[in-house]
């Protein structure tokens, strides 16, 4: 089983859909995180997910600083200021990601 980290800044909209969107494959543990987490996910992803079919209403912001002990497969930043503070992981990370999402 492969793992993945989604990290964007906020942790509120990106890199939660991106979680989502991956846990509906059974091949991946996922995760998503921020580098300055909100207090909360951004209604209106809760709600365009939910009109796609996928529930992450039960998910929430988290801090990168959780997982940087952990190895992945992949950590993907999915915005550029999330790419540009990305911290440094102290567990094996095979492969660093980037995608600008707009």
């Amino acid at each position: 089983m492969q793992k993945v980290l989604f990290l964007c800044t906020g942790n509120s909209c990106r890199s939660q859909m991106a979680e989502g969107f991956l846990k509906k494959y059974r091949d991946f543990e996922v995760h998503s995180a921020g580098t300055q987490p909100s207090n909360q996910i951004d209604p209106l992803a809760i709600e365009m997910m939910r009109e796609l079919g996928i529930d992450i209403s039960d998910q929430t912001p988290k801090s990168v600083d959780n997982f940087l002990r952990d190895e992945f497969d992949y950590v993907i930043t999915v915005c550029d200021g999330a790419k540009e503070s990305c911290p440094v992981f102290l567990g094996k990370v095979k492969q660093r990601l980037h995608f600008t999402v707009c």
